[in-house]
């Protein structure tokens, strides 16, 4: 018998604090890499933890690498969109993604020159020259310091699941669009190149997850195309690279209110297209690393980043939907040291080893972004079975979401059209949950209502034709213990349906409010004449 004391000891060992966090669900497409042991960790977002694991670091810079090379390429071309110099879209993503890594709120997320960004301002370039686009972009990241000191990233609350799901299959539409390009009239020998890079990319994780399959990927097609002497599109065919360093550069532009009349309108635009696709992807990582981030952080960040990027001559930019997936879902990276590395990777590759990037064949970067495309469609959403369950209403959401971003390339617009649809289905179906129930006749002079549901500007409008004005008693009760007062809008149609019973010489009394609509309704009734 005395072995029967040892069964206890293990619990009232402490477990460590790695094991006593959640992991994600088994099957999850992030479980394998969220699980992944280090030393020293107890989150796996933090920096001092990945500098003290050799494996976790190995992926952090590797990851930051295979970025940097993604982003040469997208550099060029969101700066052709916007009519600038390639190095202005090149510098705006190295001081974009140094910049977020340190002041952002969302580890591994990576920000830098975007197509969204370019298009926005591409007006201003056109019309007013570089010194106007600059001064645009640093009033740019002050108004979006104040919107994040202001809270506008507790509006992320607002945005359904069907908005966010039409937004990450919209994403994926667009990666996948947006390599169309580099598919049509090219030699045919790009073709083989795609499918041997997506097949590394699809096989290699199987054999080792030790070095990012899209860096493989990437290094296998460039040696070979450069080995064999094969003519195919590079990188270098996208636009020069620089070959010096960024500087300081402040606009010459008039300090007048002529000169904030015309950058204002361009810098409130990309402001807040710029602080959307931000949010929207921060809230996009948290769900694919199981972490969470602070989205205030974030707004205010981005702010930071483009005035930083503004005074070094840059174009601006937000977080990169692409960029970023592939550092957190191919890669696997999760902290700021893979965001600070690719901006500084990014310096280093087209002003130090610019001809070596120049000869990588764009076949690499189209196999790399494709498999993004695959790994960011939620697939799951659109399988019959699921859209047999979800409610029409959700699924007609998702569908407005994904239509309005693929026809505008504009992920703001779509969300924004997104969320305004969600909002008038909801106050529909809502609205019909209202109903007057004819309850009790205590006595011949007596008639009592009950309303059900709650009341709003929706819902209120159809109840003032829900009582018989005309053959009710001279005593009517208006029993509201099953609902809820809203908004003004409610307060106005009791009084109409008040002021029609009196109008016949009948009274009418209002009972079972709760407190914060007998509050409502002592404040405002009587004072809305003219509403109805």
């Amino acid at each position: 018998m005395p072995p029967a004391p040892t069964p206890p000891a293990p619990e009232q060992t402490p477990e460590p604090a790695p094991e006593t966090r959640p992991a994600p669900p088994t099957g999850s497409p992030t479980a394998e890499v969220h699980r992944a042991p280090f030393p020293h960790e107890h989150d796996v977002t933090s920096v001092r933890a990945a500098l003290r694991s050799p494996k976790r670091l190995r992926i952090e810079v590797l990851g930051g690498l295979v970025v940097a090379l993604a982003l040469i390429p997208e550099a060029i071309s969101f700066s052709i969109i916007a009519g600038v110099d390639p190095r202005v879209g090149l510098f705006a993503s190295f001081t974009m993604a140094v910049t977020i890594a340190v002041v952002g709120g969302r580890p591994a997320m990576i920000s830098a020159a975007t197509g969204a960004v370019a298009l926005v301002i591409a007006p201003v370039v056109r019309e007013h020259g570089i010194d106007y686009l600059v001064a645009t972009v640093i009033l740019a990241g002050v108004i979006q310091v104040l919107l994040g000191l202001l809270g506008v990233a507790r509006l992320m609350r607002f945005v359904p699941r069907s908005v966010m799901v039409g937004f990450v299959n919209a994403l994926a539409i667009l990666i996948f669009l947006a390599q169309l390009p580099h598919l049509i009239g090219v030699p045919w020998v790009v073709y083989p190149l795609v499918a041997v890079g997506i097949a590394v990319m699809v096989l290699l994780p199987r054999l080792t997850t030790a070095v990012p399959a899209p860096l493989v990927a990437i290094v296998v097609l460039t040696a070979f195309t450069v080995i064999a002497a094969v003519a195919v599109p590079t990188v270098g065919d996208e636009g020069r690279l620089p070959d010096s360093l960024p500087g300081l550069f402040f606009p010459h532009v008039p300090l007048t209110l002529e000169t904030l009349g015309i950058i204002g309108p361009f810098a409130l635009a990309m402001a807040l297209v710029g602080l959307m696709e931000s949010l929207m992807t921060a809230t996009l990582v948290d769900d694919v690393t199981d972490t969470h981030s602070s989205k205030t952080r974030e707004a205010w960040g981005q702010g930071v980043a483009n005035i930083v990027t503004g005074c070094f001559g840059g174009m601006g930019g937000c977080a990169m939907i692409g960029q970023t997936m592939i550092n957190v879902k191919a890669s696997g990276a999760r902290t700021r040291i893979s965001t600070f590395l690719a901006g500084t990777f990014l310096l280093v590759l087209v002003v130090g080893l610019g001809d070596v990037v120049a000869v990588i064949p764009m076949a690499a970067l189209v196999a790399v972004m494709v498999m993004v495309s695959v790994g960011t469609m939620d697939w799951h959403s659109i399988r019959p079975a699921t859209l047999r369950r979800m409610p029409r209403s959700e699924t007609f959401v998702m569908v407005v979401t994904v239509a309005v971003v693929v026809a505008t390339h504009n992920l703001a617009i779509g969300v924004i059209v997104g969320v305004l649809v969600a909002m008038v289905l909801f106050a529909r179906r809502v609205a019909h949950f209202t109903r007057v129930v004819d309850v009790a006749h205590p006595d011949e002079s007596t008639r009592v209502y009950a309303v059900e549901g709650e009341l709003f500007f929706a819902s209120s409008n159809d109840l003032v034709t829900q009582f018989d004005y005309v053959g009710d008693p001279e005593h009517v009760v208006i029993d509201l213990s099953r609902s809820h007062v809203w908004d003004a809008s409610s307060v106005a149609t009791l009084d109409a349906v008040t002021q029609k019973y009196a109008a016949r010489g009948k009274t009418v009394t209002i009972t079972g409010l709760n407190d914060a609509s007998q509050e409502r309704h002592d404040r405002l009734a009587g004072h809305l004449t003219g509403a109805h």
